[in-house]
């Protein structure tokens, strides 16, 4: 009788911290999260405008965001056009450094509201203005479909097309991303209106707009999970193409695919 009163204490004692453990309340779910992402491009594009001359660029960058809205992240790319057009003796770098808050109303309706610095550290040659540019922003989602306001508080990329600042340069972005339900594809497709403040007319006029098409897929599971595969076709209706032709004879501003792949984690 005594061996089977201790068998049980036994039992007891060596049950209770799992039973214990099992009915522990989850730890709550941190506030903070950062992500990173790294992609292969065939060639980067920005807002229609080739930054590489048709070479591939490697690009990555982190991102932090907090559970109130907050968000701050860089990325960075190699870029070409600054010696391209004869502005830098050195300069292959673009880094970029943003932040903002998000908020959604009702789920299917987002606003976002923030800031973004674009920095090319390298030599300019004497007489140049400095590429490094300062934009805020505010853009706006519903479901599938987003408009992005941007607005220059410096000198647009160092444009100064008739000698004049061009801080008060705006960019409009709408675009489009469609999935396909938890398929992994998805159609994107974007229009895009620069008015570059005080860029004069005719000849010189350098304003322009731009139309992006393309298509990802995402794969939604397997030890490849997140990888993004895409594809898309871009072209502006610059019709000075003088000015975004560089001193080698390409012009930035054509028609163009482009590929590549990337991953977020």
């Amino acid at each position: 009788m005594k061996q089977l009163l201790l068998a049980s204490a036994v039992a007891t004692a060596v049950a209770a911290p799992a039973v214990a453990l099992a009915q522990a309340p989850a730890a709550p779910a941190s506030p903070h999260t950062i992500s990173y992402n790294v992609g292969f491009f065939s060639e980067y594009i920005f807002r229609g405008i080739s930054q590489t001359a048709g070479k591939p660029a490697l690009q990555g960058g982190a991102d932090y965001g907090h559970e109130s809205g907050f968000y701050a992240g860089t990325w960075a790319s190699n870029v070409s056009w600054l010696q391209d057009f004869n502005a830098y003796t050195r300069s292959s770098l673009e880094w970029d450094l943003y932040g903002g808050y998000k908020w959604s109303f009702a789920n299917d309706f987002g606003l976002d509201v923030g800031t973004i610095y674009y920095w090319y550290p390298g030599s300019k040659n004497a007489g140049v203005a400095s590429a490094d540019t300062w934009e805020i922003y505010v853009a706006g989602t519903w479901k599938f479909l987003g408009a992005k306001f941007s607005y220059s508080m410096t000198d647009y990329f160092g444009a100064k097309p008739i000698g004049q600042d061009t801080d008060g340069t705006w960019y409009l972005d709408l675009f489009a991303n469609y999935p396909f339900g938890d398929s992994g594809f998805a159609l994107n497709a974007h229009y895009g209106i620069l008015d570059v403040n005080k860029d004069g007319s005719g000849a010189t006029e350098v304003s322009y707009n731009d139309c992006r098409v393309g298509g990802t897929y995402t794969f939604p599971s397997g030890p490849v999970k997140g990888l993004e595969l895409g594809a898309y076709y871009s072209d502006t209706n610059a019709s000075s193409p003088g000015f975004y032709t560089d001193a080698n004879g390409y012009n930035t501003a054509k028609g163009r695919f482009v590929a590549y792949v990337k991953k977020t984690f």
